[in-house]
């Protein structure tokens, strides 16, 4: 993977999860994908699944913005820095996606990890 290559495959993960449609996420996903919402999530296995969790996750009408940059890229292996700001109510959440390519540019394994404002209780751990 390029770094080119991992922006033009977060900006169609955007416009699909703006268009609200599930059934092309093969042009994004292999069909036997894995997708963790936490890195402690059991994963969500299969394109199938996949679908029924964007389609059961998603709101009509939902309003946010994205920004992303690529963190970094070493073989297969891509790291995405990734803001989201929901519009109502407004909700900023910052995110790492840790993503793994197959050959033809495909995401076979996607994990978030994600960070809410509320989170950040200042202390250290």
């Amino acid at each position: 993977m390029t770094r080119e290559r991992v922006e033009q495959w977060v900006a169609e993960y955007e416009r699909l999860w703006r268009s609200q449609d599930p059934d092309n996420l093969g042009s994004l996903f292999t069909d036997d994908a894995t997708y963790r919402t936490s890195p402690w999530a059991q994963p969500i296995s299969g394109l199938p699944a996949l679908q029924t969790f964007w389609a059961e996750g998603s709101e009509p009408g939902e309003e946010f913005t994205m920004s992303s940059s690529v963190v970094a890229v070493d073989g297969s292996t891509a790291v995405v820095r990734v803001a989201v700001e929901y519009q109502n109510p407004t909700e900023p959440w910052r995110d790492l996606w840790v993503l793994e390519f197959a050959e033809d540019g495909r995401c076979s394994a996607f994990e978030e990890w994600p960070f809410a404002p509320q989170q950040d209780d200042g202390q250290a751990h």
